[in-house]
């Protein structure tokens, strides 16, 4: 099945490009495609209208652990949003290589995995274990952009086209 018709079956719908607060330009793409890759620059959630998604803060303080791990199941759906507007078409992406997530994490906390498993489990549930399997990183940060509880980058390996 296509990544395309699996987000349907599963009734997920990709926000629109990130709408970031006033005066905020970002000198950077999205998605940067080079040769046989895509690189995703970080990716924070969104809601459906395409601004930034709440909750905000710190994950073990402001934002409970349950509540990042939806957080970072936004950052997938934002990521493939991306990816989707730069490739045309999600079945591009032949494997998901590297994820890198990153935790807006409070003094202590240390659940970072299980948070960043919200991005992974969406990945496998839209590309299924052999093209979504990929490498990862979950890391604690002392603080993300605009306070969001959690951002991602990737790189996949795109099909020739």
């Amino acid at each position: 099945m296509s990544p395309e018709s699996r987000l349907r079956d599963l009734g997920l719908i990709l926000p629109p490009p990130v709408r970031l607060p006033p005066g905020v330009v970002l000198p950077f793409a999205m998605v940067r495609v080079v040769g046989d890759r895509a690189l995703i620059s970080g990716h924070g959630p969104q809601g459906p209208e395409g601004s930034l998604a709440p909750p905000f803060g710190k994950v073990g303080a402001e934002v409970s652990p349950a509540q990042a791990q939806e957080a970072a199941r936004r950052v997938a759906l934002s990521v493939l949003g991306s990816l989707r507007r730069e490739l045309g078409d999600l079945g591009r992406v032949a494997a998901w290589v590297r994820v890198f997530g990153m935790v807006n994490a409070a003094p202590g906390f240390t659940e970072l995995p299980a948070v960043i498993n919200g991005f992974s489990d969406l990945i496998l549930e839209v590309f299924g274990p052999e093209v979504g399997a990929h490498a990862r990183s979950a890391v604690g940060m002392a603080e993300l952009p605009w306070s969001i509880p959690v951002e991602v980058e990737a790189e996949v390996w795109l099909r020739p086209t």
